[in-house]
């Protein structure tokens, strides 16, 4: 029986290293084509000086429930470098809070000063993001369509450096990359900050210079509105609208434009419920749109290297469930090796920590590439991948509910206003004096509380066989659970603080 038990524990084990492995290996890939085509000569457009021959831009900000960042993403976007009278800005407004009144006031100020800003409310939430984008459209004027969420800030030329790339009649969407407004607020937010700065310098750019998909990252971006209805408009079957219109669109023919040293400021999740929000919707979203849109790609007419890297692309999520599985077998198997017996199969076990080299590259180069003290946040990979790996359970609930094509209502990610002042406490003291702060407290955090004790007991028994090699591993998974059971518990408290203000839950179990 022992025996079967331990067949079934290294088979595991070996099957979710191989998974990881080869995703891992995916991120020398991405290294490769970076290293590339890094220095190939980009090819700018002309700029536009004549205004009679600015088009008609449609400037759309899907809004719910942000009455602390919604005033600033209206004022920023009224002071954009362009016409007036080529400029039509529309509020698209599914509020059910004093929100809705902030934005009326505000609209009736700038309506008053010329401009052409719209206040939309639909009186539902059907289709969520896309359905009020999807409203929008109906009524836009404009021959393309800018999208910024709530919690971004708009830059005055982001017209003028996006609109010349669309000279080229075959693009369809010009994307920007985000900035961080309170990336250096605390721990939390280095570590977004990281995960997203590899995403558009190693993912979006590499991808685009390489010549595949990307995708439109759901705000920050510009659509030429053509695009938008030959794709077949917004769908809202999935939590990922943006990156569904992305592919279909791009399976059109359309081409898209990644514009990395073209920036638009943004908010980070300041809360780790949030955050874990976020994260479960853009995970569930992935796997569904693969669900939707794979078959599709491997039946058309695109490339093989097309297909191969859109599948990476689409399912790289799946990771999670693996890695919470490695994780929890870890343990285990420091037991297994020390009885002895599997000498040769612990001896090709070791390969698999090229996909820790992997990825450690992939996020080097993100940094690198972006900042000039590159050194200095490199150093912060460790408590990066220790984040990532405290998260699997969450994300590994996503992972499975988009699996078995469970719908779940799409949630946003609250924002406060926050941005860096030098100071880390006074931003996380705050939150238990704002709304939106989620304070239901979820069976998952108390799964997350008991791996952090199992981890413990792991290292523990590291430490007593002598097998050092599974330390660092064991370590990073103890902090990861720590740390998110940890924030979880705290944040949920510091909302329950103050009782008289509205709080939400973040998804059902």
């Amino acid at each position: 029986m022992g025996s079967n038990l331990e067949t079934i524990i290294l088979s595991s084990y070996f099957v979710s290293l191989c998974v990881l492995f080869g995703f891992g290996l995916h991120g020398f890939i991405m290294v490769y084509h970076h290293l590339k085509h890094r220095n190939d000569e980009t090819i700018l457009p002309n700029a536009m000086e004549n205004e009679n021959d600015f088009p008609v831009v449609t400037v759309q900000l899907p809004v719910y429930n942000e009455v602390y960042v919604v005033k600033r993403v209206i004022d920023s976007t009224c002071t954009l470098n362009y016409p007036k009278e080529k400029l039509e800005i529309q509020i698209l407004d599914d509020s059910t809070d004093e929100t809705t009144s902030v934005i009326a006031e505000t609209v009736v100020n700038y309506q008053r000063k010329g401009f052409d800003i719209k206040h939309i409310r639909r009186g539902t939430r059907e289709g969520f993001k896309a359905g009020a984008l999807k409203k929008g459209l109906e009524t836009a004027h404009g021959e393309f369509v800018a999208v910024f969420d709530a919690d971004f800030i708009v830059q005055k030329n982001f017209l003028l450096d996006t609109l010349p790339f669309f000279a080229d009649a075959k693009i369809g969407m010009v994307q920007t990359r985000w900035e961080h407004l309170n990336g250096e607020s605390s721990m939390l937010t280095r570590a977004q900050a990281m995960a997203l700065d590899g995403h558009f310098m190693m993912e979006q750019n590499v991808r685009n210079r390489a010549g595949y998909f990307i995708n439109f990252n759901g705000t920050a971006g510009i659509w030429r509105k053509e695009c938008i209805f030959d794709a077949g408009n917004w769908e809202g079957d999935t939590l990922t609208e943006d990156l569904d219109l992305s592919y279909r669109a791009q399976l059109k023919g359309w081409k898209f434009k990644f514009l990395p040293n073209v920036t638009s400021p943004a908010e980070l999740p300041s809360e780790i419920n949030a955050l874990k929000s976020q994260q479960f919707r853009w995970t569930k979203g992935a796997i569904e749109v693969a669900w939707k849109l794979l078959p599709k790609v491997w039946k058309s007419d695109v490339s093989f290297n097309q297909k191969i890297h859109s599948t990476f692309h689409l399912t790289n999520n799946i990771v999670f469930p693996f890695i919470l599985i490695a994780g929890m077998l870890n343990v285990p198997i420091v037991f297994i090796k020390h009885q002895g017996g599997f000498e040769t199969y612990f001896s090709i076990m070791s390969i698999f920590v090229l996909s820790f080299v992997g990825s450690f590259m992939f996020y080097f180069y993100g940094q690198k590439e972006i900042y000039e003290n590159w050194q200095r946040r490199i150093l912060l990979f460790p408590l990066f991948m220790a984040g990532s790996m405290g998260f699997a359970v969450n994300n590994t609930k996503a992972v499975i509910e988009g699996i078995i094509r469970k719908k779940s209502e799409f949630v946003r990610t609250p924002k406060y206003n926050f941005v860096d002042n030098g100071t880390q406490m006074p931003v996380v003291n705050s939150l238990s004096t704002k709304k939106y702060v989620p304070n239901k407290l979820k069976l998952s955090v108390f799964f997350e509380l008991l791996l952090a004790l199992y981890f413990v007991f792991g290292l523990l028994s590291s430490l007593y066989f002598l097998e050092f090699a599974a330390i660092p591993f064991q370590a990073l998974f103890f902090m990861g659970f720590s740390f998110t059971s940890f924030l979880s518990l705290k944040h949920i408290w510091l909302a329950r603080k103050k009782r008289n203000i509205a709080v939400e839950p973040i998804y059902a179990e």
